[in-house]
């Protein structure tokens, strides 16, 4: 009689590790699905954003190049004086933006990621 009580009880504690292990098994699949779909819709979303930012700012340089043209007289001047702002910008951030861009990434990404 004790053994077959403590058989049983063996038996129910396997069974409820086994559920534990599934439990847990499902809970950590579910927070992973949760962060990858956070991350995917963040993805997404930064890309439309930034699509949609390249097409204003390619509109707003040829106005701004066409206006510039128009006002020295040069029709070709205002593009480049408009390309070479955007040069220079991208020398600046070439030599100078490589820490400060990565350091707000990673502030950025990883309170999105450990605050849920």
């Amino acid at each position: 009689m004790a053994f077959e009580k403590l058989s049983n009880s063996i038996d129910e504690l396997n069974y409820n590790l086994k559920a534990f292990a599934h439990s847990n098994s499902e809970y950590y699949k579910l927070q992973f699905f949760k962060q990858a779909m956070k991350g995917a819709t963040g993805l997404v979303f930064g890309i439309l954003l930034g699509i949609f930012f390249i097409f204003a700012v390619i509109l707003v340089s040829v106005a701004l190049a066409i206006l510039i043209s128009q006002a020295i007289g040069s029709p070709s001047a205002g593009y480049f004086i408009v390309g070479g702002f955007y040069f220079l910008i991208f020398i600046l951030i070439f030599l100078f933006g490589k820490k400060p861009i990565e350091k707000l990434l990673l502030v950025k990404a990883s309170r999105k990621f450990f605050n849920d």
